[in-house]
């Protein structure tokens, strides 16, 4: 499936959530005859925005979507605007909680990013840092299966893999990468306080670097004859982990 273009945001849900976020939209595209359910409050909240709507075939959201599901509605609009790394830490401190972060090492599917925010939102994590390079930058396909998540976690680019984790560990952060070579199962170890999950690349996993660099690695354990998880699968399991741990110890 071809990715689709950052200026267009696709499928009900995502543009509902948009619109609530108030990002910035120029029109909202509808397809002819779609007026039932949720399309109803997406042309309610944008004539309350002064947004234009526009009604359009079917095939021409087809055209601008590249084949991802649209469910008959398209909002244009710019990309997404990436967070700052204060804004991460800006948003911990504006709950009260100590920083939960997650840290992408080269991912490159864009759904799993999309999963990964989606999971990340409903987990409490306050950001995901993602490397500029040989990374899955934000798009629409992630904006879509995101679920609406991209408007709610703030995603910061990083440079370097290895010296961000060395700052992040200055600034009191505990970092735990997800490994087979992990020398306890994820739900052994402590993952209170302060904290960064770190997820490797889907078919490579943690570069060598990356391993080295982290405080502990954790491993999920598995009886079957697959060797991993997909990437967003491993990512939730750690992230409820440290729900878990978090609700426990207030």
């Amino acid at each position: 499936m071809k990715d689709m273009p950052d200026e267009f945001i696709a499928g009900r849900n995502s543009v509902l959530e948009a619109l609530k976020a108030g990002r910035p939209i120029n029109k909202i595209l509808v397809a002819k005859g779609e007026r039932q359910g949720s399309v109803k409050e997406i042309i309610a909240l944008a004539k309350e925005q002064g947004l234009v709507v526009q009604d359009v075939d079917s095939a021409k959201l087809d055209s601008l979507t590249q084949g991802l599901k649209h469910q008959g509605v398209v909002a244009a609009t710019s990309p997404v605007d990436y967070a700052e790394l204060s804004d991460l830490w800006a948003k911990a401190a504006a709950k009260n909680e100590p920083p939960f972060f997650i840290l992408l090492d080269e991912l490159e599917d864009p759904h799993n990013l999309g999963a990964i925010l989606r999971t990340a939102d409903a987990a409490g994590a306050h950001g995901v840092l993602i490397p500029k390079r040989r990374s899955c930058p934000l798009s629409g396909t992630v904006a879509k299966t995101s679920a609406g998540a991209i408007e709610h976690v703030p995603v910061a680019r990083i440079g370097n893999v290895a010296q961000t984790i060395k700052e992040l560990k200055k600034m009191g952060c505990w970092i735990v990468g997800a490994d087979m070579a992990g020398s306890q199962n994820y739900y052994q170890a402590d993952l209170t306080g302060p904290i960064v999950v770190v997820i490797g690349n889907e078919g490579q996993g943690l570069s060598r670097l990356t391993k080295e660099t982290c405080d502990f690695l954790v491993k999920i354990p598995m009886k079957g004859k697959i060797a991993s998880l997909n990437a967003s699968v491993a990512c939730s399991l750690i992230l409820y982990e440290v729900f878990r741990q978090r609700e426990e110890g207030r």
